[in-house]
């Protein structure tokens, strides 16, 4: 069985609380808003590690309900009012609402794949699911994450 790169889980270890840099628009959606939106990262970040035990451990049974919560929302999806859905549609940058469209289909790919037991599907998906939170943090989140910001450290090495 294959284990996913240490770097990954360095950034699923991660605590998040909520995504919040100037520029990508959660910071402008209205204080409810941001707050399922702070709750939806939570339970997110509390199921990638939960797959993560259950993946190393081989407990594929586990994997499958947790995938498939990720997959239709624990918080968002499920409690938007109709105009809280257009705000969100015309606050947040089309990219981000892609990561997010990619992050929720990986699930779905991961809950088929586990109940399967197909062992490197699982991984590849995981992997496909932490390299949406990567990319989404490191373009939206970079006030909660500075490691991230493509200034810090831009002086240290060139070529």
């Amino acid at each position: 069985m294959k284990i996913l790169p240490t770097i990954i889980l360095f950034f699923i270890m991660l605590p998040i609380s909520h995504a919040e840099n100037k520029n990508s628009g959660v910071s402008l959606l209205s204080p409810q808003l941001q707050q399922l939106f702070s709750k939806e990262m939570i339970q997110l970040n509390q199921g990638m590690k939960e797959i993560m035990d259950a993946y190393i451990s081989g407990q594929w049974d586990i994997i499958a309900p947790i995938a498939k919560k990720m997959e239709g929302s624990y918080v968002l999806r499920q409690n938007l009012t109709k105009s809280q859905m257009h705000e969100l549609h015309s606050k947040l940058p089309k990219k981000f609402l892609k990561l997010d469209e990619e992050f929720h289909y990986y699930s779905g790919m991961l809950s088929h794949a586990s109940e399967m037991k197909k062992t490197e599907l699982i991984g590849f998906y995981f992997s496909k699911m932490s390299e949406t939170c990567v990319s989404c943090h490191s373009i939206y989140a970079t006030n909660k994450f500075p490691s991230f910001n493509s200034k810090v450290g831009s002086n240290k090495h060139h070529h």
